[in-house]
């Protein structure tokens, strides 16, 4: 087998981010196509929470070596305050020094023909960069998202350090894959010199994930639609401005107070968002308590299991992050529920509804479209009349799939065994 060292913090037992799924499923399907993975991650003290609910799709077998780190807003503050070069180009800058050299003792030991790093921890890539200039072997730089774009990050010497990482990457690894055609084409314009060597490589979804999930148990499974609300789901992070719910509420306020719709009709479920009191801040603002429910984080196939039992799903994605997709509608699509999408339809997000041939969406930024959407969804509900999701759009979407595509980069960077001319 041929063999590629892989360097994600997000990994297990990391818990809270859906960025696991993508390395973690590589590492399981990579074997199959005759590449062997090694992982570097973090020590598990640098994760702000962990759990061990994913470790056991670790392949038996799997090298993996966790080397020194911490989090420098956690473990290096005094008195709820850290120096800012402390934390650049992130917080976890400090796994770079004992990682560089684990990774050294991992190339002498198994002789990696790749390295693979990924965001959006940025020091994965300081990391990967150092290993490819000090051993020579092919570099492949997994960017999944924009790194440094307008606004953000918000710090000015934050965003440059971003910047720094960003330039160096496009110079010397061999691909830099993102997750969405809009961030690759962002990147090409970008990086003239690098656009033949950028290319895309999306999220997916796990079918046996899926497969051992728990049966589903809501109870609004076997009572009939009109005698009950629609149950719509929102699995995952509320990001204040990249999925902005202020209109959703605001729109909600109207149609109750309009007397369209009662929490008889709708109730909405937001699972582990992360920013509770924002959303009970925005729905005592805007009268709309009697339509949401805020539940606690649950493990993955949990997770999967409340998705195929609702309703229906809802996503969110703010006109701001166009370029980015939620790595979580993949797993929509596989639950095989109608969606509701809370986006731009400019945006790769509304794209990958409607390639997918859903088109209930409207934009996240007003609430006169979500609104009308909110009441047509609920109509068409209860008249059986809602899309799912067709089928060989889902298909597409698995990580086998995601995987296969891998290899093919894998494999020619491999066959090439050489990165960009460019001076140790």
């Amino acid at each position: 087998m041929k063999k590629i060292l892989m360097i994600a913090y997000h990994f297990p037992p990391l818990a809270g981010s859906s960025g696991i799924q993508r390395t973690l499923r590589f590492v399981q399907h990579l074997p199959s196509f005759g590449w062997q993975p090694l992982v570097l991650s973090a020590d598990p003290r640098a994760y702000e929470k962990s759990s061990d609910d994913l470790l056991a799709d670790v392949p038996a077998g799997t090298v993996v070596r966790r080397p020194f780190a911490l989090d420098t807003a956690r473990h290096l503050q005094f008195a709820g305050r850290y120096l800012g070069w402390m934390a650049r180009p992130d917080r976890w800058i400090s796994w770079k020094f004992a990682a560089i050299r684990e990774g050294l003792r991992m190339i002498d030991d198994f002789k990696p023909d790749l390295i693979w790093s990924t965001y959006p921890i940025a020091t994965a890539h300081v990391i990967g960069s150092a290993l490819h200039r000090k051993s020579g072997i092919p570099w492949i730089a997994d960017f999944r998202d924009p790194m440094a774009h307008a606004g953000y990050p918000a710090d000015p010497r934050t965003w440059r350090s971003y910047l720094a990482v960003e330039e160096d990457a496009l110079a010397r690894a061999r691909y830099s894959v993102f997750t969405t055609p809009g961030a690759a084409q962002m990147y090409q314009q970008r990086y003239p010199a690098a656009s033949r060597r950028i290319v895309v490589l999306e999220n997916g979804y796990d079918e046996e994930s899926f497969a051992a999930a728990p049966p589903p148990t809501e109870s609004a499974q076997v009572l009939d639609a009109p005698a009950r609300p629609l149950l719509m789901l929102h699995s995952g992070i509320v990001y204040p401005s990249e999925r902005d719910p202020t209109q959703l509420f605001v729109a909600l306020g109207r149609l109750k107070k309009a007397g369209v719709l009662t929490e008889g009709d709708l109730r909405i479920r937001f699972r582990a968002s992360v920013h509770d009191e924002l959303l009970q801040h925005l729905a005592q603002t805007h009268d709309a308590q009697d339509f949401i429910e805020l539940c606690p984080a649950m493990s993955y196939r949990e997770a999967l299991s409340e998705m195929m039992a609702v309703d229906a799903l809802l996503v969110m994605q703010a006109s701001n992050c166009n370029a980015q997709i939620p790595a979580k509608i993949y797993e929509y699509l596989r639950a095989d529920k109608p969606i509701l999408g809370l986006t731009d339809s400019a945006g790769d997000t509304a794209e990958v509804l409607r390639g997918a041939g859903l088109t209930d969406t409207a934009s996240l930024d007003s609430a006169d479209e979500i609104a009308r959407a909110l009441t047509t969804f609920v109509r068409d509900w209860r008249l059986g009349n809602l899309r799912l999701p067709q089928r060989l759009a889902v298909q597409k979407a698995s990580r086998l799939g995601r995987s296969e595509t891998l290899v093919t980069f894998l494999n020619q960077a491999a066959r090439e065994n050489c990165a960009p001319s460019l001076p140790v």
